[in-house]
């Protein structure tokens, strides 16, 4: 399947180097739910195969933290291809401060999710986002980040976040039309990222409305895909139709679609059985993924073909 790889600027140092080691990268759901903290840190050292030593700067979440950290593990790294010999290496790149999410260890060490994921670098006040997957990232402002993350973060681990500054950050963006990934469009087209996605994390249903031009533009693969899942928390039937639409149109890629269909899934929609399974019938069997580069690690991610997805939603109803 195509990516638009050029569709965030910001991809893992990984995509640039050779790997015969692959792994089945995490959501970013699955990241923060299985973190135990999160801060920011400066990187005072960082090693391919020691780890990363960092001191911190700010808790944003799970409590205090020792003043310096060491990181030497992976969280949630499920291994595909292990090549005899070769071990994953944390890969952060260039960077002199660094949002974590990280688990603690036995040993009173840490770990973050797998070699790229699990951390966000900051440059010149800026952050390189995960909100969806690491394939996908997008550059925004820190105090979008901090605000936006440390809500998701609170959300997924049962506490009380403050939803003003949420709120807000969330209705000025997608009160703009969808934008799209070029220079005149560029930073807005971040931010409706970072505002979709937020809105799927905290399972938000006040926006409902201003999601739906996002669902609706075929031109913007990845407003799209944003939208369909900021759906999840509202299961009306005009947004059951909308997602149907998805399926059934042939300008909608393959990823987009698995992704309209996981959304229905959690709907649990009985009366759409017949339309499902008529769509099953004739649902693309190509391999489906983010694509990219094929000496990525994170290459098997895995997804689901749409025939595999819909026969599987069909089936559960």
């Amino acid at each position: 399947m195509r990516l638009s790889v050029l569709l965030f600027l910001l991809l893992a140092a990984a995509s640039r180097l050779a790997h015969a080691t692959s792994w089945d990268e995490p959501w970013q759901e699955t990241v923060v739910k299985k973190a135990d903290y999160l801060v920011l840190a400066r990187v005072t050292a960082a090693d391919a195969h020691k780890g990363i030593k960092a001191t911190v700067i700010r808790s944003l979440g799970g409590g205090a933290l020792p003043d310096t950290l060491k990181i030497n593990g992976f969280y949630s790294l499920q291994l595909c291809s292990p090549s005899p010999g070769e071990v994953p290496a944390f890969e952060l790149g260039s960077t002199d401060s660094c949002y974590f999410f990280l688990q603690k260890k036995p040993s009173g060490e840490y770990a973050i999710a797998t070699p790229t994921t699990g951390f966000a670098r900051v440059k010149a006040g800026q952050v390189a986002a995960t909100y969806r997957h690491s394939y996908h990232q997008a550059l925004v402002p820190q105090a979008v980040y901090e605000a936006t993350m440390t809500a998701i973060f609170q959300h997924y681990h049962g506490q009380e976040y403050d939803a003003a500054p949420v709120n807000a950050l969330i209705t000025s963006a997608l009160a703009l039309p969808p934008a799209h990934l070029d220079a005149a469009g560029r930073t807005t087209f971040f931010l409706q990222h970072a505002a979709l996605e937020t809105v799927y994390h905290l399972g938000l249903t006040t926006h409902y409305a201003a999601v739906l031009p996002f669902l609706r533009d075929t031109t913007n693969f990845h407003a799209q895909v944003s939208a369909a899942r900021a759906l999840t928390a509202t299961p009306t039937p005009e947004d059951k139709q909308l997602l149907i639409k998805i399926l059934a149109s042939k300008n909608s890629r393959d990823l987009t679609k698995v992704v309209a269909i996981k959304t229905l899934t959690t709907y649990r929609p009985a009366e759409l059985k017949p339309q499902l399974a008529a769509l099953a019938q004739t649902a693309s069997d190509e391999p489906n993924g983010f694509g990219g580069n094929i000496m990525d690690p994170r290459i098997c991610t895995q997804v689901p073909t749409v025939k595999e997805a819909l026969t599987t939603l069909v089936a559960g109803l």
